[in-house]
């Protein structure tokens, strides 16, 4: 059982502001995009083609950004977004 996530992240990735946890943090946060772009195409009814064509590229691409293993320009991700019918909005907190 985890008591201290903190505690348990400085363990593994080091000290927050070392380059092992900026790593780290980078690939947790395309990981996290690419379940959220995942989710959203499903969501659509889209199939990876079906998406790939409506933005101009292949579907190996689409399947690149669902995994992670790249993380789109902001503009390839407006167009995107755009393509499944939806939207970014910015909120403050």
């Amino acid at each position: 059982m985890i008591n201290d996530y903190s505690a348990e992240l400085d363990r593994k990735y080091g000290k927050e502001g070392t380059a092992a946890r900026r790593e780290f943090e980078e690939e947790a946060f395309a990981f996290y995009n690419a379940q959220m772009l995942l989710d959203a195409r499903k969501s659509a009814g889209l199939t990876q083609q079906e998406l790939a064509n409506r933005i101009g590229a292949d579907k190996g691409y689409i399947s690149r950004i669902e995994r992670g293993l790249i993380v789109p320009s902001a503009a390839t991700l407006y167009r995107v977004v755009a393509a499944m019918g939806l939207a970014v909005r910015f909120v403050q907190n």
